[in-house]
Parts: C-alpha cells; structure tokens; sequence
C-alpha cells in the first residue's frame, strides 16, 4: 500500500505562487501515475493535472492549463504541482492520488486513482 503525504499549501495573495509536494512511502512510486485533484466547499472533486509514471505525459485541467505544471522526481519518491498566477477560485483542498502500478492508459478520473492524501488546503485571496 502506498502512503501519500501533501504538503505546501498556504493561504496567498491572487498572483501569488505556491509548490505543492507529494512524498510517497511504501511500494514503488516510481511505477504510479500520479495526480492532482482539488475539492472547494458544497462543489465536487475536480481533476487538476497528471502525470504518467514515467513522466513523459502530462494532463491538465482546463482551468489550470498554463499556469500549472506537474513534476515528479522518482528518486526521492515525490511529486510536485508548482501553481502559479493563482486565482481566488484555486481555493481548495489540494489532494495528491496514485493509480497503477505501470499503467498504460494514464486517468483523468479520481476514480481511478488507489491510494490517496490526507489534502492541504490552499486558500487564494483577492
């Protein structure tokens, strides 16, 4: 079982920037997807961006396409959102998730994803 701990989330200004990280412990993270998903209060999870395990494809969410970007480094078993240009509408709760191991196709769809962080929350104000 693979154990996910996110972390780096704060509360900034609209503008601002912030780096999440995701560090995993257990099997392999090396052979996970991974992605990004969020959650704002009375509105459902929404998928953010991923990344296959190999990091040679990457996704993104339509309201996040040029202002965040995906990042792994699979030899310290974390990942990384690195935001920027943050909007009051980023406001959420941050959740890091795995799929796999070694999947060929790489989801867009939480439920698709295995083993899942505890969040951090990320607050943008105006």
């Amino acid at each position: 079982q693979v154990q996910l701990v996110e972390s780096g989330g704060e509360s900034v200004q609209a503008g601002g920037s912030l780096r999440l990280s995701c560090a995993a412990s257990g099997p392999s993270f090396s052979g996970y997807t991974m992605g990004w998903f969020r959650q704002a209060p009375g509105k459902e999870r929404e998928f953010v961006a991923t990344i296959s395990w190999s990091g040679g494809r990457t996704y993104y969410g339509d309201s996040v396409k040029g202002r965040f970007t995906i990042s792994r480094d699979n030899a310290k078993s974390t990942g990384y959102l690195q935001m920027n240009n943050l909007k009051p509408e980023d406001t959420a709760v941050y959740y890091c998730a795995v799929d796999g191991p070694f999947n060929v196709v790489v989801s867009v769809t939480s439920n698709d994803y295995d083993y899942w962080g505890q969040g951090t929350q990320v607050t943008v104000s105006s």
